[in-house]
């Protein structure tokens, strides 16, 4: 099922999850379960979801983010995704926007990781990937005027 890196990138899914605080565009990152550095909820294609409902499922699973996803992406970024000892794949990370409306205390993997909200430059300067840095920092840009109104929250 796996390949070696160097050979089929392997496509997943992920939520940038934002929110309006204080007239400034957040977003809020997870750690991942095995290094622990910050990056954002993704996952495996799930049969029977669309790319943005996987998206927003990976949110809950990883995140206990509720909240509206996007059907249209923000682009994508690739990553070397770990396996087992000297083995990773070749990841395309194909990302959707997720204006959080919850964060749940209890879901599925919170014993596994952390999150928290970042400015959307401090949150730029924690991932690792500079693709995914260059979509964060866009990520103002790229909302439209209702989406920063306060009535768009309610």
């Amino acid at each position: 099922q796996t390949r070696d890196a160097g050979q089929e990138c392997r496509t997943q899914y992920g939520a940038v999850c934002w929110r309006m605080h204080r007239g400034r565009v957040e977003v809020l990152l997870v750690t991942s379960r095995d290094t622990g550095r910050w990056i954002i909820p993704k996952g495996w294609p799930i049969s029977g979801l669309t790319p943005a409902d996987t998206a927003a499922r990976e949110a809950w699973k990883e995140a206990g983010v509720q909240g509206d996803v996007a059907t249209g992406d923000l682009g994508a970024y690739g990553y070397a995704k770990a396996l087992e000892a000297n083995r990773s794949v070749a990841c395309s990370v194909q990302v959707f926007g997720l204006r959080v409306a919850r964060l749940r205390d209890k879901f599925p993997e919170r014993k596994e990781r952390r999150r928290k909200w970042f400015g959307v430059e401090k949150a730029a300067r924690k991932v690792a990937e500079p693709e995914l840095r260059a979509l964060l920092l866009s990520l103002p840009d790229r909302l439209g005027p209702e989406d920063a109104s306060p009535l768009a929250a309610a």
